[in-house]
């Protein structure tokens, strides 16, 4: 499978060694804009975001892309900027990952090594379950989440789009952690949280909220 990396920050070094990882992926090409033009440099392309279409064109095949950018925001303006369709992406799982036969992954998403996603788990679109990460049975993780490393989310636990729980973050079982909310490292949730605020601390407690 031919793959276009979106982003070539830190987020994308981990994904690239995913990807070198399995010889089913050929690494074909990087955009991020920190380039000017599209060019070819060995045997992988690479250019600003703004080339996706001429660069399918130049490649004359149909690629599969994953957004290789850790800030949720930025991972859905672009997925929104890129216009592709939903086939158009595919989801990463390495192979030392332990993912239920029941779990449910959605497209973009990348599931990082060592994670554990269970049972009836749901996990979204361009979403990152990171290094270390549970997500036990029944949880439903958001589109553009980030569920940082050695983080857990317990049972039937529920994480709206583009929530950010941090490294080593706890949330009890079936508790709700609303839209583009952010739950500080280490903390542990045992409480709903509303959406849009940032939330801190053992137990973990809400000390902004933002629109």
């Amino acid at each position: 499978m031919d793959l276009v990396l979106i982003g070539e920050g830190g987020h994308s070094k981990v994904i690239k060694d995913l990807i070198g990882s399995k010889h089913a992926y050929n690494l074909r090409a990087i955009l991020d804009d920190k380039y000017e033009q599209l060019k070819l440099v060995g045997d992988i392309y690479i250019g600003p975001i703004s080339s996706v279409h001429d660069l399918v064109e130049q490649m004359r095949s149909s690629p599969k892309f994953v957004i290789g950018i850790g800030n949720n925001r930025t991972r859905k303006s672009i997925a929104e900027r890129l216009g592709l369709t939903r086939e158009s992406y595919t989801s990463l799982i390495h192979d030392s990952a332990i993912v239920s036969g029941s779990a449910f992954i959605g497209v973009g998403s990348v599931i990082m090594a060592h994670t554990i996603v269970n049972a009836g788990a749901v996990i979204g679109d361009h979403a990152i379950i990171n290094s270390g990460a549970i997500v036990e049975h029944d949880a439903y993780v958001g589109d553009y989440v980030h569920i940082a490393p050695k983080s857990l989310l317990t049972g039937s636990v529920v994480a709206g789009e583009g929530a950010m729980i941090g490294a080593g973050a706890t949330v009890i079982p079936g508790k709700k952690i609303g839209e583009w909310v952010t739950v500080g490292a280490g903390a542990t949730v045992i409480h709903d949280l509303p959406s849009y605020c940032t939330a801190v601390g053992i137990p973990a407690r809400m000390i902004a909220r933002s629109s």
